[in-house]
């Protein structure tokens, strides 16, 4: 498969996104342009240290790219100022300044935590991002956002840090946990509500093949959501208008996740059951017009095997509470919730501070007793 790029346009901060199979170890080769000078730190969860991590740095030697490995825990619990603070304490021991680069290897945790690493230390240094995990690879690893938890809230902390490229290696997936490339494909899913509706009809007529991470259909998958990507991204880097639209089922996932303290879902499974409460949401305001919607979105959840709703004991007190968690979400504006919601298929609004009753029938819509 030849090498597919994709450009975020950002003047003269601009980056490519390089996609292929295999290109994990042409990335010192593809490096060369971006790390000029200077060294290179790679911060990387274990997993993927152990078991991609002397292919990365073979590659960068090969290219007479200097650089040390940092690792961490892996696991979004580690995605934290404390293990920000470790990882500061190593660029330090590594003697990294700011001619050097950070490159975040690994999946969301990793660029998140690593991207904010690179955006504190120093003023700022240069970073790159090479994402291991479909979600990575489709959604955080492009546009600039990092950032850590707190016990307030998810990602509340943090600071947009563009990139100098991203390389994206698709076959690497092969070698993900089930479950969690099966919560990539919630972003995938996203994209084609939003923005694209033949991408969405590809999605129906491949779903089989992208569940069962077909490489092809993966790396098509990839090169079509960072496309969408990157169209936002050009238009409004710091989320201020149309990039919120990204935020598609975020600000009912990360309530869930909030409640759930980051253990019981992986990102994209919140956000697959938080897509069906913005779907209802939106129906109850009477803005979506597509009455299909709702049927080919379920479908396609069903088809990648994502869970559709939560099981608690009180479904009517939970989404009462998970209400409530939106207030501390990082997308309250002036003291205003802000949900994205569908009009139609390829078409999203954002909708600030609906009737409080209508949110928390939507929050219950995608509860279920687990009382039997």
């Amino acid at each position: 498969m030849e090498p597919l790029r994709v450009d975020v346009p950002l003047g003269d901060r601009s980056y490519a996104i390089h996609i292929a199979p295999g290109l994990l170890a042409e990335t010192g080769n593809l490096l060369r342009g971006v790390i000029q000078r200077g060294r290179a730190l790679v911060i990387a969860d274990e997993r993927v240290a152990k078991l991609h991590g002397k292919a990365l740095m073979r590659s960068l030697e090969q290219a007479g790219i200097g650089a040390a490995l940092a690792t961490f825990p892996s696991g979004e619990v580690h995605k934290c100022l404390a293990e920000a603070d470790l990882l500061w304490r190593r660029c330090a021991e590594e003697h990294i300044e700011r001619g050097d680069t950070i490159i975040a290897f690994g999946g969301g945790v990793s660029g998140d935590l690593a991207g904010f690493v690179a955006s504190a230390w120093m003023r700022g240094v240069r970073f790159v991002q090479i994402p291991t995990t479909l979600l990575a690879m489709v959604d955080s690893s492009v546009g600039g956002k990092t950032g850590v938890n707190s016990p307030a809230g998810k990602n509340l902390i943090g600071a947009f840090k563009q990139p100098g490229c991203v390389i994206i290696d698709p076959s690497l997936v092969a070698t993900m946990d089930a479950r969690e490339y099966r919560s990539g494909l919630a972003e995938v899913l996203k994209y084609g509500v939003i923005r694209d509706p033949a991408f969405f009809a590809w999605q129906e007529q491949h779903a089989q093949e992208l569940a069962d991470a077909d490489p092809a259909a993966v790396a098509y998958a990839v090169a079509q959501s960072c496309r969408i990507k990157a169209i936002y991204v050009g238009e409004d880097e710091f989320e201020k208008g149309v990039r919120a639209h990204l935020n598609y089922g975020h600000t009912f996932g990360h309530a869930l996740e909030r409640e759930t303290e980051y253990r019981q879902y992986l990102h994209g499974e919140a956000v697959g059951i938080g897509m069906r409460m913005a779907e209802c949401l939106a129906r109850s305001l009477g803005m979506l017009r597509d009455q299909d919607l709702a049927r080919r979105q379920d479908a396609l959840i069903d088809a990648y095997r994502l869970p559709r709703a939560h099981p608690c004991a009180d479904p009517s007190a939970l989404a009462r509470r998970l209400a409530d968690h939106c207030r501390l979400d990082k997308k309250v504006a002036a003291g205003r919730t802000r949900f994205v919601l569908p009009m139609r298929l390829g078409q999203v609004t954002v909708r600030e501070s609906p009737d409080p009753q209508l949110v928390i029938e939507a929050f219950r819509s995608g509860l279920t007793s687990s009382v039997t």
